[in-house]
């Protein structure tokens, strides 16, 4: 064997011994040892990452929100009714219903809208007796709040919420009367910047209340700038049941006696009388129609007896359009037939433009309401 293959041959069997070496490091390992994590690549503003997960979708839900009471054949609440009692109606169709729940006791925040226009000057002592009365038949001292907003030109606040009965007295009895009339800027104002964020409940109480508006006036607006319907509007998107006091004198009956009767003497109403029912019935309210302040005794425990003791239910309307359109609602009970829903009758359906609505309370505690 000549001395240049000799080499060769012992050149081979030295390197034999490194070829499994160079393998088993190109083969991954079960139990490698994590890598440092490379620098973040940078992404242009307009282009996607080349995987994305989690992607999220959204989507409107509008649940209708509706505060109602129940009233038997002798107009007494009837609090012990369950889910399965009512029916609900949108436009005429059944709708399934839920959210239900039933509501008592809760604090109640109030305005009081008193007109001091110049047409209702000789009854303005009429209005700050029924005011003070109102809230001091009502009124609980450390639970419920309210706040007097006064109109004629325009709206004015001469008393923030407030739950001392006193200092609310006071300034009611120093209102003066003059001017024109701005009845719907007045409900306007006071939904949406007072009644829409109320103060809540001290402490760890939940954060639910009950809202409500007093309105005393005669019903003839002649210098708003907000219309009828948008003051109504912006009371269901608020969820404000409006309860309206007449002071017109006119068409009245002083024969009537029965305690139960005498809130509502007029025989025929005038069209400031028709005004101030439409406000309170779109709402889910009452009208009343006195003569002295002594017939609405009665009728002041019955507010605050429906206030504390109410029905709320929330559905999702089918076929839902944001068309601007006024959408009725109806609420039965087709197995106690004489019962009456004491409810506002509709809602439009538009996105909440100006503000949100307090929702009913539900198991969530928050909804979108029309």
């Amino acid at each position: 064997m000549s001395r240049r293959r000799i080499f060769a041959l012992i050149l081979l069997i030295a390197t034999l011994p490194f070829v499994p070496l160079v393998v088993r490091a190109q083969q991954p390992s079960g139990e490698a040892k994590p890598q440092s994590p490379s620098p973040p690549q940078s992404t242009a503003p307009n282009q996607q990452p080349a995987q994305q997960s989690n992607q999220t979708f959204t989507r409107e839900v509008t649940l209708v929100d509706v505060l109602f009471t129940v009233l038997n054949r002798r107009n007494k609440l009837v609090p012990d009714l369950d889910k399965v009692d009512f029916k609900v109606l949108d436009e005429g169709k059944p709708q399934e219903i839920r959210f239900f729940s039933k509501q008592t006791d809760l604090p109640l925040r109030i305005g009081i809208l008193m007109d001091t226009s110049n047409s209702i000057r000789d009854r303005l002592k009429f209005e700050q007796d029924a005011s003070v009365n109102f809230l001091f038949s009502v009124l609980r001292r450390n639970k419920d709040e309210a706040f007097v907003m006064t109109f004629d030109d325009e709206p004015q606040i001469i008393q923030a919420f407030t739950s001392d009965t006193g200092a609310l007295r006071d300034e009611i009895t120093r209102t003066r009367a003059g001017g024109g009339t701005a009845i719907y800027d007045a409900i306007y104002e006071a939904c949406i910047k007072q009644l829409n964020h109320p103060p809540r409940p001290p402490g760890d109480q939940p954060d639910v209340v009950r809202r409500v508006m007093i309105l005393i006036s005669d019903g003839e607006d002649n210098l708003s700038t907000h219309t009828r319907s948008e003051a109504i509007e912006m009371a269901q998107r608020t969820s404000v049941v409006i309860y309206t006091i007449s002071t017109s004198t006119q068409w009245v009956s002083l024969s009537e006696t029965n305690p139960n009767k005498t809130s509502d003497r007029k025989y025929h109403l005038t069209e400031g009388d028709k005004i101030l029912q439409d406000l309170a019935e779109e709402t889910g309210g009452r009208a009343f129609f006195p003569y002295h302040v002594d017939d609405l005794d009665q009728s002041f425990q019955d507010i605050g007896d429906e206030l504390r003791n109410q029905y709320s239910i929330a559905y999702l309307p089918a076929n839902y359009v944001l068309d601007g359109r006024y959408h009725k609602i109806r609420i039965e009970v087709p197995e106690h037939k004489g019962y009456q829903v004491r409810a506002r009758r509709g809602y439009f359906a538009r996105a909440n433009r100006e503000t949100p609505s307090q929702p009913a309370p539900g198991p969530s505690g928050s909804s979108s309401n029309p």
